[in-house]
């Protein structure tokens, strides 16, 4: 509860915003049972909110002030509701939130004012308690928000306001914006580095002449003055430049988690301070040089491992980027050029050769090749015809199309890759959460290693204590240990993206590295997807009524097969169902019909017998009616360019390759023989999918499925790791957890060599750092280690893991097959 009382007439501080309280303020905070002085009101509302709302851990792990609130009470001036207001609006919010479904909702917001992890804390706890919100998570390092709700519930602008009522800022994320605080974070790492740069080189040139001093009885004025001018200079480098070092280390106490930050705050602030006493008592030795080199070097190593995580995260913000800015509207007075933004569903626009596509449509007229390479990474130009689907964002090459806009906004494709990406940064792999474990012990040791190391050198040599302790500090730091899994998951997963597989989960590259057995689907992953009409032969009836037939049932599926009846004139068909792996059943003109399967289709007709398949190549399909069977459809489709190359690879590695299809005909023995592929199961349902995999992974084989269609939705769910084509539904690729974004299987050979190549770089970082530290140590702690030396040992070690993991920013090339089992 807040209470207004007299305040002294001294100047103090506010203590949620930090900034001086005008005297005669009378705004007073009861926090943690005191009274807590408050510069204006809107300081006390937003006090108030946090502490009623049970919230008031805030206050005991912040790391810094929050930002002071542009509102004026706790109530919103009814002008900014009604700008939020705004947000609610379909045209708006069809930019930056994507339906879950009929009432959820999920939108990437940016949030302003964030300092610290008590921050994302207080978003997350004070969100997560609102009405209607189902996920809120805040990703400290970029400062987006993962934002879920229920629309029947609440709505957007609220929750925006509950954003402000506590002090905060968020907006929609927009990839300028977002590229904004990247060069901002960018800018300032750059700033600190330079000045323990410059006051690196500075203070060493003094050390040296101190030194050498040391040795030449260098008249003691002059000794004074080069410490002194050591201590000016490593000042700034020990207060601004080493100061995000500080910051975690108390954020890290506080939460009682220990981290590296916290030795090096304790060994950068430890040898300032005993440098500083040296200097104001002239006694003792001066340690400004290992101070200055020992943040310099530290700083490289957080700038480069900064420079990896960020090129992940423009990843998302150029795939974004790649949508127009404008569009030729098509309209019956002619052209129009309007906002890309502007576009609706069902607008007609017209893509001229060397203009990107603005947004996601199916070409009504025209045909052009179109560059795919930003979201594939295939350099191929890729030819697409009338009634073909086309990317926004992509390229046409060639001829003039005119497009039908299908979808827009957070709808499309481009959009849906950069939430999986987000969804893939946000989760941490077992590797790098085992690795936080080990460096949270590691960090422990290091300082009861140190506390000891110390304790016995009093005994020994109380001048030399100091010293080295603090060495030990330096050169065990565990920088490396920590770097060396994060740095290597990240250039891996930024260079698959390049090359055209999206990992959306952070246990990917493990499993990959890991796998033992990859299951395929057939319809759409080895082959094409692309059937075609091969033959019709009729039962009963003709050939044309056939086929309008069949193609009303299969105008709103989305598998495969249902292409190949495309075009041809239908009927409307009601009362639909699609039974998965069987095949489709609906009402023509009050007349029940079913395409599929033989056997599911002829128990349409109950007492008919079967009739004989027309022959033994090829799929067939039956269409039946209540009365008894229509029409024989055979369908055609071809093998991947590169399926057999890519099946006979992952054999080479050492890797079961098995086919699970639901097509019974003898198509499916005849891709199987064709691949190579001995281990085949036909005319399986989804459940008998998902059972053999549950099977095979209770005997302990690591499974990647590797599906494309709605029907493989539940066994893709249920692997242990899962890989939808690019070509597939968004529901199998939501539920997968990589999307092969190119049609090429060869990428998924690349991946796995590549996570390969991953774990071995891992144990490789690991084992660099472990030994490191275990030679390191010892020489430390009997005095054969200056400070300065320390600091050079620690950055090279940091450097090395960080230039090994930088060896995953290109493909492992593939050797041939006999040779490729070597890298199992």
């Amino acid at each position: 509860m807040m209470t207004n009382a007299a305040t002294a007439e001294q100047v103090c501080s506010c203590f949620h915003c930090g900034r001086d309280v005008p005297p005669g303020s009378d705004f007073v905070a009861q926090i943690d049972g005191q009274s807590r002085p408050m510069c204006c009101p809107g300081c006390q509302a937003v006090a108030q909110t946090i502490v009623e709302s049970g919230l008031d851990n805030y206050y005991r792990h912040r790391s810094s002030n929050a930002s002071a609130p542009e509102i004026p009470g706790r109530q919103l001036p009814e002008a900014m509701l009604a700008e939020l207001a705004l947000y609610d609006q379909p045209s708006i919010q069809k930019d930056f939130v994507h339906a879950l479904d009929d009432s959820r909702r999920e939108a990437s917001l940016v949030i302003e004012g964030i300092t610290c992890a008590a921050c994302a804390w207080l978003l997350d706890h004070h969100l997560g308690r609102q009405p209607g919100v189902e996920q809120a998570s805040v990703n400290l390092s970029s400062h987006r928000m993962r934002l879920c709700w229920d629309n029947d519930r609440t709505s957007l602008s609220q929750l925006l306001a509950a954003i402000y009522r506590i002090g905060y800022q968020g907006h929609p994320y927009h990839p300028d914006r977002e590229e904004q605080l990247l060069e901002q974070e960018k800018k300032r790492a750059i700033r600190r580095l330079g000045v323990a740069g410059v006051g690196m080189m500075q203070v060493m040139m003094y050390a040296i002449a101190l030194y050498a001093g040391a040795m030449q009885d260098m008249e003691e004025r002059f000794v004074v003055f080069l410490r002194w001018a050591s201590l000016i200079i490593a000042t700034p480098v020990a207060l601004y430049a080493a100061r995000p070092f500080y910051v975690a280390a108390i954020r890290d106490l506080r939460s009682r988690n220990l981290s590296m930050d916290v030795p090096v705050s304790i060994a950068i602030l430890g040898a300032y301070c005993a440098s500083v006493w040296a200097t104001l008592t002239d006694s003792g030795e001066v340690y400004f040089d290992s101070v200055t080199m020992f943040t310099f070097f530290l700083l490289i190593g957080r700038y480069l491992e900064m420079q990896a995580r960020h090129r992940t995260g423009r990843a998302g913000n150029a795939l974004l980027n790649l949508l127009p800015t404008s569009a030729l509207r098509l309209t019956d007075g002619g052209e129009q050029l309007v906002a890309a933004t502007e576009l609706v569903v069902g607008d007609r626009v017209l893509v001229k050769p060397g203009h990107t596509i603005p947004a996601d449509g199916i070409i009504r007229r025209g045909h052009s090749s179109i560059d795919e390479s930003a979201l594939t990474g295939e350099y191929l130009p890729v030819r697409h015809r009338e009634g073909e689907t086309v990317v926004g964002g992509t390229l046409n090459v060639e001829n003039p199309i005119e497009i039908e806009i299908s979808r827009t906004g957070g709808d499309t494709q481009l959009s849906a890759i950069v939430r999986l990406l987000d969804r893939a940064q946000a989760e941490k792999p077992g590797t790098a959460r085992i690795a936080d474990r080990v460096s949270s012990y590691f960090v422990a040791a290091v300082l009861a290693t140190a506390a000891g190391v110390s304790l016995i050198w009093w005994q020994i040599e109380p001048s030399d204590a100091f010293w080295v302790t603090l060495s030990v500090l330096v050169v065990t730091c565990p920088c490396a240990l920590s770097l060396a899994t994060p740095t290597a998951l990240t250039a891996a997963t930024g260079t698959l993206r390049q090359n055209g597989l999206l990992i959306t989960r952070g246990h990917v590259l493990e499993s990959l590295a890991k796998a033992t057995h990859v299951v395929f689907d057939k319809t759409g992953t080895l082959t094409e997807g692309n059937l075609s009409l091969r033959d019709v032969i009729t039962l009963e009836g003709s050939r044309d009524d056939a086929l309008r037939l069949a193609a009303a049932l299969e105008a709103h599926s989305e598998h495969p097969i249902a292409r190949a009846f495309r075009g041809f004139g239908a009927p409307p068909a009601t009362d639909l169902e699609s039974h998965l792996g069987q095949g489709l059943e609906g009402l023509i003109d009050g007349r029940r019909y079913r395409i599929g399967k033989p056997e599911f289709a002829i128990e349409l007709a109950a007492g008919e017998a079967l009739p004989a398949m027309p022959d033994q190549h090829g799929h067939w399909l039956l269409l039946c009616a209540e009365d008894g069977p229509l029409a024989w459809f055979g369908l055609d489709d071809q093998l991947r360019q590169d399926a057999v190359d890519s099946v006979r690879a992952l054999k080479s590695l050492g890797i079961e390759v098995e086919m699970l299809t639901g097509d019974s005909s003898p198509a499916a023995h005849e891709v199987a023989s064709r691949l190579g592929i001995e281990r085949i199961q036909a005319g399986v349902t989804p459940e008998q999918k998902l059972a053999h995999i549950r099977r095979l992974q209770q005997e302990g084989a690591q499974l990647v499925m590797v599906g494309d269609g709605i029907n493989d939705i539940p066994v893709l769910a249920g692997a242990q790791t899962s890989v939808a084509m690019g070509s597939a539904t968004d529901l199998a690729k939501t539920c997968a957890d990589a999307v092969l974004l190119t049609g090429s299987l060869g990428r998924l050979v690349d991946a796995v060599l590549l996570a390969r190549k991953c774990r071995a770089i891992i144990r490789e970082n690991l084992g660099w750092a472990l030994l490191y530290n275990l030679l390191a140590l010892p020489l430390a702690a009997t005095g054969f280690i200056a400070p300065y030396m320390a600091a050079i040992g620690m950055s090279a070690s940091s450097l090395v893991v960080v230039g090994n993991a930088l060896r995953l920013s290109k493909l492992v090339r593939r050797k041939p097959s006999t040779q490729a089992r070597e890298h199992a």
